[in-house]
């Protein structure tokens, strides 16, 4: 058996009407679904059937784990793909959302959303199982000082000019975290020129008043027909990446500034649970009885998403042993198994075979022992 496995600067943007749908729970009257929290996401849906609707709910909790570990490649990474398959079970609650807005041509434009909320501790759970970065809340909200130039002169973006900004605000929240302005008075209008020459320390100390002590530093500028934003990200005063993004599109090139500020806090501060080396590892199953525990064996083993292949070795009495091919040690493997499964090791995760000297690889080493239930 094989397991296969997202000129209108200074200018008020228009905002999307949004209008619930359908709901999944109880909400009361004109409240609006939407995802707020790091354990919810919102992602495009075609249609309101279950077909749909599991699909969405798989990439809204893709969303989730790339704002858990802050990390937008989240889906390259080993068994993420095949752990999404199992997404609905992982679900707290749902609901559906329309958004309205206006094209540019005037005509009005309707997008159904699927709004998603997971359970934290079963998320939390399939993270450390797949090895991944976890990013720790709460999280910083760094102030942004962003001056545009659209050919008029640099002007400062402040919270007056929110709307300016709203692509690289709300890329900040795609990623995780978010992103505060600052108040825009006559002497912050000042920092315009340190921001053009890149002054971070002069920002820095403007900044002071501002918690926590971390600046997203951009200035926005045409060039060539296109823009082009240039970054700064300072933390404590340390500058901690300088990037910059070209796009035809002033919105993208802002909102790079986001991806790069999230790439930077990540990179200094997430933490990756440790779950083991990848490779072979032997069990042995006990309480097979019948053809209905081997189908529920095999059943649990196939829901696991880091297991890449079961080899059956030897069967005796009631009792099986396998050599799982695996994405992660056993503690990785233990942890996806879940306290509802079929399948449970007969030892705390702390006291596994693996955590006591077993190497991958079958060897001479005694198998880790599971009972079938």
């Amino acid at each position: 058996m094989r397991r296969s496995l997202v000129t209108i600067l200074f200018l008020a943007l228009l905002l999307p009407v949004p209008m619930v749908l359908a709901q999944s729970g109880m909400r009361t009257e004109g409240d609006v679904a939407s995802a707020r929290g790091a354990y919810e996401a919102e992602v495009p849906v075609n249609s309101q059937s279950d077909a749909d609707r599991n699909g969405a709910l798989s990439r809204a909790l893709g969303a989730v784990l790339a704002k858990l570990s802050g990390d937008r490649s989240v889906m390259g990474r080993p068994g993420v793909a095949a752990a999404l398959r199992s997404a609905k079970d992982l679900v707290e609650s749902y609901d559906y959302r329309q958004d309205q807005s206006v094209s540019s041509s005037g005509a009005p434009s309707f997008r159904t959303l699927l709004v998603a909320r997971f359970r934290q501790e079963d998320v939390d759970g399939l993270a450390a199982a797949l090895g991944l970065p976890v990013w720790p809340q709460p999280r910083p909200k760094p102030v942004v000082w962003l001056a545009i130039n659209d050919g008029s002169g640099p002007r400062l973006v402040g919270v007056q000019q929110s709307n300016a900004a709203r692509s690289l605000l709300d890329r900040a929240v795609d990623r995780g975290y978010k992103l505060g302005l600052p108040s825009g008075g006559a002497a912050e209008q000042a920092l315009v020129g340190a921001i053009w020459r890149g002054d971070s320390a002069a920002v820095a100390r403007a900044s002071a008043r501002y918690a926590p002590p971390m600046q997203l530093i951009g200035k926005l500028y045409r060039d060539n027909g296109g823009w082009v934003a240039d970054w700064i990200f300072v933390d404590a005063g340390r500058e901690l990446s300088r990037w910059t993004t070209r796009d035809g599109d002033a919105r993208r090139a802002m909102a790079g500034g986001a991806d790069g500020a999230a790439d930077a806090l990540v990179k200094r501060y997430a933490k990756t649970v440790q779950v083991g080396t990848a490779g072979v590892y032997r069990i042995a199953v006990g309480g097979i009885h019948s053809s209905g525990d081997y189908l529920r064996l095999a059943a649990s083993l196939q829901a696991v998403p880091v297991v890449k292949s079961i080899i059956p070795v030897q069967a005796a009495g009631d009792r099986l042993v396998l050599d799982l091919e695996l994405m992660t040690g056993l503690s990785g493997f233990n942890r996806l198994l879940g306290q509802s499964a079929a399948l449970q090791p007969l030892v705390a995760e702390s006291e596994t075979a693996e955590d006591a000297g077993m190497l991958p690889g079958t060897g001479s080493n005694p198998p880790a022992e599971y009972r079938i239930r």
